[in-house]
């Protein structure tokens, strides 16, 4: 049986951009080994916090080898293979290069707004095409559509290779009837970092997390304290960011932890259209904030 590897603290990696707007290399690798030696158990890579719909298909391509390059197996590899255009995607997956990938995170469709069994279709045929694990990705704030509790529990019972799903649905109690109800070999996994510490405790695996870019050494203590049922450990470190958490998403993702990273001296605070920097009062509350808690790279 297939087993998921993405468990604990995930980082849903940014790209960073110089002043021209060019891709940072250098910045993203020494991002890269931060997260490594601070805790991160697994990178997801090319989602939407990478920016990916921004990119040409010469900058993917480019970033991909370097990761995997950079990586070299210490960490298990998530990347980002999903879209509104099935047969597109089918065919990513059957002619691109997966090696030293080991799953993928595929995005419910967005705009076309399908059904649930056209939800269930487009799955399946990922599923039976991918070289690779799936780890499912229900974001209903970006896509526009809502993959239910039954839909999912049908896809992970019929397809082995359906190791997880990223849950951002923001509803808890759909993500509670996944976990109660799934098959041993499928997880859930945080998709918001406010909500991962409740959602561990009710039987999550871990997260992919934004705030992990920055903070990976105190987001996956919490993670781990609360997988090793330190209920009370983690969450004084959950309510300890809490504000940051609302600040992070409060003009976007990923304008918030690349405007907190830019405090900590990391990164330009760079992005491209149509998306923009924080507004300069929530820079300042972000900066206050580092400020208090004192936290040193």
């Amino acid at each position: 049986m297939i087993q998921n590897k993405f468990k604990g603290l995930g980082i849903a990696l940014i790209t960073p951009f110089k002043a021209d707007g060019s891709i940072d290399y250098d910045a993203l690798l020494r991002l890269v080994e931060y997260q490594i030696k601070n805790g991160a158990d697994f990178l997801c890579i090319m989602g939407t916090t990478a920016e990916t719909p921004c990119l040409s298909l010469e900058e993917k391509t480019r970033l991909k080898k370097l990761l995997v390059e950079r990586v070299a197996g210490r960490v298990p590899l998530l990347m980002g293979c999903g879209g509104n255009n099935t047969a597109a995607v089918v065919h990513d997956l059957k002619t691109g290069d997966w090696q030293g990938i080991d799953g993928i995170l595929s995005v419910c469709p967005y705009y076309n707004k399908p059904s649930q069994e056209g939800l269930y279709q487009h799955f399946k045929a990922i599923a039976e095409a991918s070289p690779v694990p799936v780890v499912l990705y229900n974001v209903p704030g970006r896509t526009g559509v809502n993959m239910t509790a039954e839909t999912t529990l049908r896809l992970a019972r019929d397809f082995q290779n359906i190791v997880a799903i990223k849950e951002a649905s923001g509803d808890i109690t759909q993500m509670d009837d996944i976990i109660k109800n799934k098959p041993p070999h499928f997880d859930v996994i945080s998709g918001d970092d406010g909500i991962t510490f409740p959602l561990i405790t009710l039987g999550a695996v871990g997260v992919i997390s934004v705030i992990g870019n920055a903070l990976p050494a105190e987001f996956s203590r919490m993670v781990r304290l609360a997988l090793n049922g330190d209920y009370e450990s983690a969450r004084n470190i959950h309510h300890k960011f809490a504000e940051l958490f609302k600040l992070l998403f409060v003009d976007g993702n990923p304008a918030g932890v690349k405007a907190m990273l830019h405090a900590m001296g990391m990164i330009e605070n760079q992005l491209r259209l149509p998306l923009v920097p924080t507004r300069l009062t929530t820079m300042e509350k972000i900066s206050a904030i580092l400020k208090e808690l004192d936290i040193r790279i």
